[in-house]
């Protein structure tokens, strides 16, 4: 007994107890990831098929039905939260013409929100396009449109520096009490503009604003033909400028009646 417990001692202390724990410790740390991963499947199939059940329009869209946004979102496949593909919802939603941008959001477990920015129209452009506040075309229509929307006309591609110019004139000419309503860029650059009282400018192509302040500086000091109007101020000069008349009807049939 004593020769069989001496060779089991020089044993028990060969044994690297902590090399065990270690080996033993992952192996069930294993275990459980293989069992988490299984019932994590077993899960995910039993759930695949969760639908869509709550859709939220949130941005609150001015120009854009609601139902028109959700019918949007239907045409795309809401029967799997988990296979719903988003980029299709977004593209969906962003094809409705007052759109903007569009960011979309799962929701667990069975919502979906989507959040709309629409444009804000500034102008109209070339008479059936809108432009939004950062100059940028789009084409959409609605009875909620404002009446006094600018008119701008440009060649494609001078959106921006057409509605930075009208902001810029506006202004020069606002403080000076008149009130620009419309702005057109010819193909060669020249540049035109129509006040609310009828008077057109003609700017030509360099100097917009040192000759508006021209028109502003001279107008007052116009002197007038009776019962005449002003109707077209030609600014394209390095000096001076040149003033259009025209009378009313009353005048224009007086001076038939004369004839």
């Amino acid at each position: 007994m004593r020769a069989l417990l001496g060779k089991i001692a020089p044993l028990r202390h060969s044994v690297n107890w902590s090399l065990l724990f270690g080996v033993g410790f992952f192996l069930i740390v294993l275990i459980g990831l293989i069992q988490s991963g299984l019932w994590a499947r077993d899960w995910l199939t039993q759930h695949r098929d969760t639908q869509i059940k709550t859709l939220t329009v949130l941005g609150k869209p001015y120009y854009t039905a609601e139902h028109d946004i959700v019918s949007a979102i239907r045409q795309t496949d809401l029967s799997s939260f988990f296979e719903l593909d988003v980029k299709a919802v977004h593209d969906a939603v962003q094809a409705l013409p007052w759109v903007a941008t569009v960011s979309v959001r799962k929701q667990w477990p069975d919502a979906l929100q989507v959040y709309v920015v629409e444009h804000k129209p500034v102008a109209v452009w070339n008479s059936d396009l809108l432009l939004n506040s950062a100059g940028g075309v789009f084409q959409a229509s609605s009875t909620r449109l404002p009446e006094t929307l600018p008119e701008l006309y440009g060649p494609e591609g001078s959106e921006v520096e057409a509605w930075q110019t009208f902001l810029q004139l506006k202004e020069m000419l606002a403080v000076n009490q008149f009130n620009l309503i419309s702005l057109a860029l010819s193909e060669r650059f020249a540049w035109q503009l129509w006040l609310d009282n009828g008077i057109r400018l003609n700017l030509g192509r360099e100097d917009k604003a040192q000759r508006v302040q021209r028109f502003i500086d001279v107008y007052p000091r116009l002197e007038r033909p009776e019962g005449a109007q002003v109707d077209v101020v030609d600014l394209r000069y390095d000096t001076g400028l040149a003033v259009s008349w025209k009378f009313s009807q009353n005048e224009d049939n007086k001076d038939k009646s004369k004839a």
